[in-house]
């Protein structure tokens, strides 16, 4: 089973006088790194949230939106001057500078972020418990999604590899008239170039010999059946975390592609090798998505 990187997850409930929403999204991304919005009222479990995240998402770049809205009665709040102070200079400058009016400059300093927050208020140990299962929940959801667009990035990958798969085999059975063609060719530029009687017709065999043994490409053809083996066993994995591991393969299936190509000298297969490197591309960009 593959999973995407890509995904999203929504929870939202409310416990007693709180309404909590959680949002998780995730993009790609080479390792794990996470942006975490959340209120002050959360700031003492921040490093709980990013072990829990980091715990169950393994990889790409994961943000992370927590809101928190009290219902019911009103509750003493506190003013940050300083804050709302160190907000008011710039806030005036742009007001100058746009031509703004500055009327309703005290409301809009006090929607500033924690210019205003409830006094002394903590969350209980209910509370938190709540934005824990509520966590968990976004979490859930957004790799449910994973999985759902994993499915189509497997379904994609697997073509590539069968497509590459299929060109072996096409350069396999053209491998026995490349030889043919090889020896054909060294002998009428003998003849051409030396002469039919002057040249020691043992000494082409032996020669021969070692030149198609150096160009020979049966190593690369068994090793490339290997790699295109394996890649499709490690997607059947239950691993959810195997992007890296898939793209490692992939590097191996492109050297002996490349080496392949290099020892051809042969139109068909060099047509054969570039059509496997065009689907060995897109493997390596499809790959990208995957967890």
């Amino acid at each position: 089973m593959i999973y995407s990187m890509t995904g999203y997850g929504r929870a939202e409930a409310t416990y007693k006088d709180k309404t909590f929403l959680i949002e998780v999204k995730s993009l790609n991304g080479k390792q794990f790194d996470v942006r975490l919005n959340m209120p002050s009222l959360l700031k003492p479990y921040e490093v709980e949230i990013r072990n829990k995240l980091n715990e169950e998402l393994f990889r790409g770049s994961v943000e992370c939106n927590i809101s928190i809205k009290s219902n019911g009665a009103s509750k003493p709040v506190s003013v940050n001057k300083e804050l709302a102070k160190s907000y008011y200079q710039p806030i005036i400058e742009l007001a100058n500078e746009l031509g703004i009016e500055k009327d309703n400059i005290l409301s809009t300093l006090l929607k500033m972020p924690d210019v205003v927050s409830s006094s002394n208020e903590v969350l209980s140990e209910e509370e938190w418990a709540s934005v824990l299962s509520l966590l968990q929940q976004a979490i859930q959801h957004l790799t449910a999604h994973r999985k759902e667009e994993g499915k189509s990035i497997e379904k994609d990958l697997l073509e590539k590899i069968e497509a590459i798969e299929a060109q072996q085999v096409i350069v396999e059975k053209l491998e026995p008239n490349r030889r043919d063609k090889i020896k054909e060719g060294l002998v009428k530029l003998l003849e051409q170039y030396v002469g039919t009687d002057k040249y020691d017709t043992n000494r082409l065999e032996q020669e021969l010999i070692y030149y198609i043994e150096k160009i020979d490409i049966s190593e690369e053809r068994v090793r490339l059946k290997n790699h295109c083996t394996y890649f499709k066993t490690i997607m059947n994995e239950s691993d959810p975390c195997k992007g890296k591991k898939l793209s490692f393969v992939l590097q191996e299936i492109g050297r002996e592609i490349n080496t392949t190509g290099s020892k051809a000298n042969d139109v068909a297969i060099q047509k054969a090798v570039i059509l496997m490197k065009d689907e060995l591309e897109k493997a390596k960009e499809q790959i990208l998505n995957v967890l």
